[in-house]
């Protein structure tokens, strides 16, 4: 029983977000096998993720975000847009160019945020782990809530423009390029934040995701109403 209410900060919140988007996805479901696979996918992301950052302190470039905020604010936000934003969403988005697009069931706009997210609770899962053992169960409970959202979101940008340029028939390097950029500026910047000051920048950071969550909801909500017309 107590394992069972030690890992509910992390299950829990990603059953719900994972039943959310297969029901967001109801007109042209994916098999749920293709997501629960995705999810694992999102789990190797994050081992990738940390092999990336193991790849920086071979050259000298590893650093403590914590140590940074105390020390430098400078340091940090180069660190957190040049190193954090851009490792762990390219961590995200190799899994997603080199599997996900492959699959036969990839076949609507709509799909590629499906995708995105459920690597993003892959990744966000094993994140909340590692974290897991240094927090307080009101810390456990706000992460575990607030990481499946912040790395959905992020990979839902690189998801969505690469699904629309795959679908199209046209080149994904610009797309993948672009939007790869844009999410790990984002990425950078929300932990720049948040690691500089979690109080104080809380309201800021609620800011950022709401405009993003109300960007991706007006975007579900052409995609189900195109694919309703199409019926």
């Amino acid at each position: 029983m107590e394992q069972l209410l030690l890992i509910a900060p992390i299950a829990v919140p990603v059953l719900f977000w994972a039943v959310y988007h297969y029901y967001k996805d109801r007109h042209l479901p994916e098999p749920v096998g293709h997501l629960a696979f995705t999810f694992l996918l999102g789990i190797a992301a994050a081992w990738i993720s940390t092999a990336l950052y193991s790849g920086l302190g071979f050259v000298g470039l590893r650093f403590d975000a914590s140590y940074l905020a105390d020390t430098s604010t400078w340091a940090l936000l180069a660190y957190s847009l040049l190193a954090i934003g851009p490792i762990e969403e390219l961590a995200k988005l190799l899994p997603f160019l080199l599997v996900v697009l492959r699959f036969k069931e990839f076949d609507e706009p709509m799909d590629g945020i499906i995708y995105a997210s459920f690597i993003g609770l892959g990744y966000a899962a094993i994140e909340n782990w590692q974290y897991l053992e240094y927090l307080t169960t009101t810390e456990a409970l706000a992460r575990g809530f607030a990481s499946p959202v912040i790395h959905m979101l992020f990979a839902s940008i690189w998801g969505h423009w690469i699904g629309q340029a795959y679908l199209a028939g046209r080149s994904i390097v610009p797309a993948t390029l672009a939007s790869l950029g844009v999410a790990a500026s984002l990425h950078g910047l929300y932990d720049f934040v948040v690691i500089l000051n979690a109080h104080f920048a809380l309201p800021i950071a609620a800011l950022l995701i709401l405009t993003m969550w109300l960007w991706r909801l007006k975007v579900l909500r052409a995609m189900h109403k195109a694919a309703s017309q199409d019926r």
